[in-house]
């Protein structure tokens, strides 16, 4: 595995955009979180151990991990269940070390997809998260996600596409959506089908992303799925989807389960996305409903260490 290296981002960008990641998850809290009260502190101590886990691993993590599930298990069997999920698909994205990324090639084809998804991907989604716009337009790394993504469409034929993002990025007076330049892009730029395409045009972060993700996979009985996205954004958006997916089966007694991803494989152009597994476990935080004391002892983003980590 690579090491990844984590250095100190400009103040000014750092704060613009760490406010925008905070004000963008704090707009969840209360939708979709409605884990017991008394739970929320070892919640917290969960997201906390999986971040430590990662970043500076040692012999007593997984005792420690099951000390707290055992501690949210024994307080709410239902509040255990998710916290499980959350911690196992971490443990299968972040800890393990045969966890591999399946990078977006240059000639357009994606043919592990189709081993990993049987049927050509009947009752599957491509599930293609937005980047930042730029001037009202797509910045060439969405327009990479999006060749990506057909290339996934074109290995999985009977799969839909859901294509996520807001109005985002400065300079954006008409409003364009991350989402509706995306569908645009990849049915006349790529050939897919506009009828296999689903938008959700108001997301403004990952944790969004994937709120509102679900609802479209729901309303469409939709059973798996693949993310593509960017390289280092890809485990930070399955440990977000699969908490919403945690959620979502106990309230509604439905799931989907993350069976692929497929990247495009670029470095991030912002340092505090070097930090995507401090940004997953406070988004995930937020997607719980954590109280903003329990927030407080997160893994902070404010400060950024320079440190090591195996990724």
């Amino acid at each position: 595995m690579k090491k990844k290296r984590i250095r100190v981002l400009p103040l000014c960008a750092g704060a613009l955009l760490l406010a925008a990641i905070l004000l963008g998850t704090t707009l969840l809290r209360g939708g979709y979180g409605s884990i017991r009260e008394e739970n929320a502190g070892s919640f917290g101590r969960l997201l906390g151990a999986l971040v430590s886990a990662y970043e500076t691993p040692s012999d007593g993590d997984a005792a420690a991990i099951e000390a707290i599930l055992g501690d949210i298990r024994a307080a709410d069997r239902r509040d255990g269940r998710i916290a499980r999920s959350i911690a196992e698909h971490w443990r299968g994205a972040y800890l393990d070390p045969d966890y591999r990324l399946c990078l977006h090639r240059d000639d357009g084809s994606a043919g592990e997809l189709s081993a990993a998804v049987p049927g050509g991907g009947r009752r599957h989604a491509i599930v293609v998260l937005g980047y930042e716009l730029m001037d009202g337009g797509m910045q060439p790394e969405l327009e990479g996600r999006c060749e990506a993504a057909a290339a996934a469409a074109r290995a999985l034929p009977s799969a839909i596409l859901v294509c996520s993002g807001g109005a985002t990025g400065p300079n954006n007076p008409e409003g364009h959506t991350e989402a509706g330049l995306m569908k645009a892009y990849l049915s006349e730029r790529c050939g897919v089908d506009p009828w296999r395409i689903f938008i959700d045009e108001a997301a403004m972060t990952t944790a969004e992303n994937a709120l509102n993700t679900f609802e479209i996979l729901r309303e469409h009985k939709i059973r798996t799925m693949t993310i593509v996205t960017s390289a280092y954004h890809q485990r930070w958006g399955q440990a977000v989807y699969n908490a919403v997916g945690a959620l979502f089966r106990e309230r509604y007694g439905f799931g989907v389960r993350i069976v692929g991803n497929y990247c495009l494989d670029i470095e991030p152009s912002v340092e505090l996305y070097r930090l995507d597994d401090r940004i997953a476990a406070m988004q995930i935080g937020q997607i719980l409903g954590l109280p903003e004391d329990v927030m407080r002892t997160l893994p902070s983003l404010r400060t950024l260490p320079s440190l090591e980590t195996t990724a």
